[in-house]
């Protein structure tokens, strides 16, 4: 029998708060946990932002060479595509949206009532930025989770103890949601050389042996190349408050990011070219679709 080799201990490199940004022309409320522009330091992930929005939320936009993660955490979320795909989606929902070659989309609050998302970019590969674009619902009924005492994992992407989650991705990427109660020790099982946040929802947690607060996220870097395991330490305070945290992890791509608006590419010249194909109409046609009237 091979013996396996020991799993790799992971630690917190580093902890950030939210930044509030406050009220702008498309939303009530907005703030950023993973400010874009630190690549380096956050590579597979560009971007995480919340928002609040009643209207006009955001209209018809393009995007090119990255997938959105957009996960609503209260009222629901209307959105639609030029490819003819339209959807409501409630609380615990995730819509995975490989944008690729190009796509035009939209993002608002149903009936213009209320939603409150967080909205996470992930890179593409080079390789795959050009790729076909995809639209996946992920309703919450629809995600498997494992449980254990005082521990619910809901399985978006990847695996955990065992259990798959449903999102395709052209660069693996884990997606999970931990519901852990007071007092509570748990231990995640993650690729050794992924990069991965966790982002504290609701309560706080020793993470990496690290205090975390409500509304911070903590950063933990690849531990060894390969193909070998890890493990990332969780435990909760004793208290009457269960901790809700969002974890994803991802290899990093170690490519160049180059970013313009709602494009990231590899290079100047292909953010260029984007802004030409989506103004001469390669990207398709802006819709003049009707807005939903049911869920």
């Amino acid at each position: 029998m091979t013996e396996q080799p020991p799993l790799a201990a992971r630690r917190v490199d580093r902890v950030q708060t939210k930044q509030p940004l406050g009220p702008d022309a498309q939303v009530d409320d907005k703030a950023l946990v993973v400010v874009p522009g630190y690549f380096q330091h956050t590579d597979p992930f560009l971007a995480l932002a919340e928002d609040w929005f009643s209207t006009p939320g955001f209209e018809w936009h393009p995007h090119r060479g990255i997938e959105t993660v957009t996960m609503v955490l209260d009222g629901v979320l209307e959105h639609g595509d030029n490819l003819g795909h339209a959807g409501a989606l409630e609380p615990g929902g995730v819509q995975w949206m490989t944008a690729g070659r190009g796509i035009i989309h939209r993002e608002l609050a149903f009936r213009n009532e209320h939603a409150h998302i967080l909205q996470l970019w992930v890179n593409l590969p080079a390789a795959d930025k050009l790729v076909e674009t995809r639209y996946q619902d992920l309703r919450h009924h629809a995600q498997p989770a494992h449980a254990e005492p005082g521990v619910k994992v809901q399985v978006i992407s990847g695996t955990a103890a065992g259990v798959a989650g449903p999102a395709l991705n052209h660069h693996p990427i884990t997606g999970l949601i931990l519901t852990l109660d007071p007092a509570t020790a748990y231990a995640q099982l993650l690729p050794a050389d992924h990069r991965a946040f966790a982002f504290v929802l609701d309560g706080r947690a020793w993470i990496g042996h690290r205090p975390v607060e409500k509304d911070q996220i903590a950063w933990s870097d690849p531990v060894a190349p390969g193909d070998g395991g890890s493990v990332l330490p969780l435990r909760t305070p004793e208290g009457d408050r269960q901790t809700r945290i969002m974890l994803f992890a991802g290899r990093p791509l170690g490519e160049p990011v180059v970013a313009g608006g709602p494009f990231v590419m590899n290079s100047r010249e292909e953010i260029e070219q984007a802004y030409r194909d989506f103004h001469s109409g390669r990207f398709g046609q802006i819709p003049r679709a009707a807005r939903l009237q049911t869920r």
